[in-house]
């Protein structure tokens, strides 16, 4: 988007770019976003930043009345395979607070010193203030949904001492961290533990999304579901609620996401458990990446309902998601266990796999265990699965080369990088590559032509002369194409 692209459309107040440019206003001195209410600023007093960090950075406190913090995330990070999108998937993930700014380098390839000009010119920022504006970010998600102790939402958003996270709300904000916590509701008592670094028994709080969001999400999830590692329901009042175990950077944990669509503004709820505060952030990030939280819905839709093969789909089924991953490693074994196979006999071998897990730390009915680690599988995999002995020696190969450190993938990748690392391993194609990059990269633009359900999908679909069949007229947007091919594929036939 031009200058004046993005200022019509903060003269409209359009909550379509909240989170995706920030406006930094000269006469003020503080930033919005898009939609801020207040009265629209002359051009010459406006200069528009990719992130807040690079507002921050500038000079510019973040405005009271918008709290432009308190949006979704930029979908720019997925659609953008360069090193700044990739360094910022990671940023999110918390690697920075993990291992560093020579860790973040390391994992992208380059040195510091270079990785730091590249986000500089690139985002306005170097990657302590994009880590620093990530951790701001979460800390105001803490204060005004939680009643969680001040030192406690400190460490859980990342921060290294309470008087760093003091003086990092003051700057940003120009609010003390209670008076930021007065803006927003309370969503119960807490239950931490103060700074201990021990969980509070459970942690709720809403997530934020663009509009409209399509719960069919939660029956992808449901249907793929392993029992005693995940768990899937969906109430009388239509509330549909998916949870599960996982291994996080320090620990393990759990949550569950609830949604209803029926209640006063459709809350996306995340609840945690057993979760070490230090990991609070990757879990969050994670999360939103597995419903694909930060997504622009509405330009998707626009782009899909273009081609006449999905217009009717689209109209049925707005804000669509493509499902992440919350373990890279994870995800790669359940992809090499269902290619060519249903998705229900996957879920049998993958069940059947778990067995080879640990127990939850804390365990719940319907969540026992933790997905197996690589370790795990690369000991136990072969006395566990059944069927074609090929397929049981890839996925071993490939919990090997995890478990090795042979193989080391994740949200840094790019697709070119994914291809190069996993083509190499026996049994993995290309559909393996595009699945893998679908979700755990959140690549929007991927299209399995040879996926079986794709191909049903298709025949579904009313026949249009004269159009690709690899849907190329709606890149970058076909990884979309495919949910919706997906969704059609799995619809009743009637007789």
């Amino acid at each position: 988007m031009d200058f004046w692209q993005r200022y019509r459309a903060i003269d409209a107040r359009d909550t379509r770019f909240d989170g995706q440019f920030f406006t930094a206003v000269s006469s003020t001195g503080i930033y919005c976003r898009p939609s801020c209410p207040a009265r629209t600023p002359k051009a010459e007093n406006v200069t528009f930043y990719e992130t807040s960090a690079a507002a921050h950075e500038a000079g510019y406190r973040a405005c009271k009345r918008c709290l432009p913090e308190a949006v979704p995330g930029t979908p720019a990070w997925n659609i953008r395979s360069d090193i700044a999108g990739r360094a910022m998937r990671l940023i999110n993930d918390g690697v920075i607070t993990r291992e560093g700014v020579d860790g973040l380098a390391q994992r992208l390839g380059y040195s510091a010193r270079q990785l730091n000009r590249i986000l500089s010119n690139e985002l306005g920022a170097g990657p302590l203030s994009l880590a620093r504006a990530s951790r701001a970010q979460t800390a105001r998600t803490l204060l005004v949904s939680t009643n969680m102790l001040l030192a406690d939402v400190a460490f859980a958003s990342g921060f290294n001492s309470v008087r760093q996270f003091n003086d990092t709300i003051g700057e940003v904000f120009a609010m003390t961290p209670t008076a930021l916590r007065a803006t927003g509701a309370k969503s119960g008592p807490h239950r931490g533990t103060g700074v201990s670094g021990a969980a509070p028994a459970a942690l709720t709080l809403n997530l934020p999304y663009r509009e409209p969001f399509d719960p069919g999400i939660f029956d992808f999830l449901a249907v793929r579901a392993v029992p005693g590692i995940e768990a899937a329901s969906t109430s009388a009042d239509g509330t549909r609620t998916y949870a599960r175990t996982l291994h996080l950077p320090r620990g393990s944990a759990s949550f569950s996401v609830a949604f209803n669509p029926s209640a006063p503004g459709k809350p996306l709820q995340l609840t945690a458990t057993a979760v070490d505060l230090h990991d609070l952030p990757a879990l969050l990030s994670r999360v939103r990446r597995l419903f694909d939280l930060d997504a622009d819905p509405q330009s998707i839709d626009d782009a899909l309902a273009t081609d006449p093969r999905l217009k009717g789909s689209v109209t049925a089924t707005p804000g669509i998601r493509v499902p992440g991953a919350v373990d890279p490693q994870e995800l790669l074994i359940r992809a090499i266990i269902g290619q060519q196979i249903t998705v229900g006999a996957a879920r049998t071998a993958l069940t059947r796999l778990s067995a080879a897990g640990s127990p939850a730390a804390v365990a719940t009915p319907g969540l026992e265990r933790l997905f197996p680690t690589a370790a795990e599988l690369a000991e136990h995999g072969r006395a566990l699965l059944r069927g074609p002995q090929r397929r049981i020696d890839s996925v071993v190969a490939a919990a090997e080369a995890v478990a090795t450190g042979a193989l080391d993938f994740g949200y840094g990748d790019d697709l070119g990088s994914l291809e190069k690392k996993l083509l190499p391993l026996p049994g993995v194609g290309p559909w393996t590559v595009g699945y893998v990059g679908m979700r755990v990269l959140g690549a929007p633009d991927v299209f399995l032509a040879n996926d079986a359900a794709v191909r049903n999908g298709l025949k579904v679909l009313p026949a249009v002369a004269g159009l690709s069949g690899d849907f190329r007229e709606l890149s970058p947007w076909r990884s979309y194409a495919t949910m919706h091919l997906w969704r059609a594929a799995a619809k009743p036939k009637t007789p």
